[in-house]
């Protein structure tokens, strides 16, 4: 089984994959002084050409880190947000449907309170709990992304991916 290490999120290395911005006290350009500062458009997450967003969350439990199974999006992005606990996601580039790029895997760590936008038809599937037994994220897609616009391919056990944290 091939292995892959988990790394830190960083703009170099992420940015073909989408964008991300820790959400809590972030330091970032404000309107507004205490009590009430806005910290404003800190990510931007393409929902295509639907005019809704769904809010939705994933409880994820541990298990183990093996990729086994990969989905995609071709009309929108996806909206990560880790709420209690950190998480790791895994990535590879958007690529035509026939074939699964298992080579250019990555495994990132995402800290709790990050949230992540991944660009359209980067391939990826539900987190991993990382240090909890579970782990509430809130996921964010156009209205029933999940049934209409959600291409999910089980990966066959030969070809599955260890993560190593």
């Amino acid at each position: 089984m091939r292995k892959i290490r988990v790394k830190e999120l960083d703009r170099d290395s992420f940015d073909v994959y989408g964008s991300y911005q820790y959400m809590i006290n972030p330091g970032t350009e404000k309107i507004g002084e205490e009590p009430i500062e806005f910290f404003r458009d800190m990510v931007q997450l393409n929902l295509g050409s639907v005019s809704s967003a769904s809010i939705s969350v994933c409880r994820v439990q541990k298990r183990p880190f093996v990729i086994n199974m990969v989905e995609y999006h071709d009309g929108s992005s996806e909206g990560i947000l880790p709420l209690d606990g950190d998480i790791i996601i895994h990535v590879a580039p958007a690529t035509p449907p026939d074939k699964i790029p298992l080579d250019r895997f990555e495994a990132f760590r995402v800290p709790a309170g990050t949230f992540v936008a991944l660009r359209a038809g980067v391939w990826h599937h539900a987190p991993y709990a990382l240090g909890s037994d579970a782990v509430n994220v809130l996921i964010v897609l156009p209205e029933r992304a999940y049934a209409l616009d959600c291409a999910a391919l089980k990966i066959p056990e030969k070809e599955q991916i260890e993560i190593e944290t």
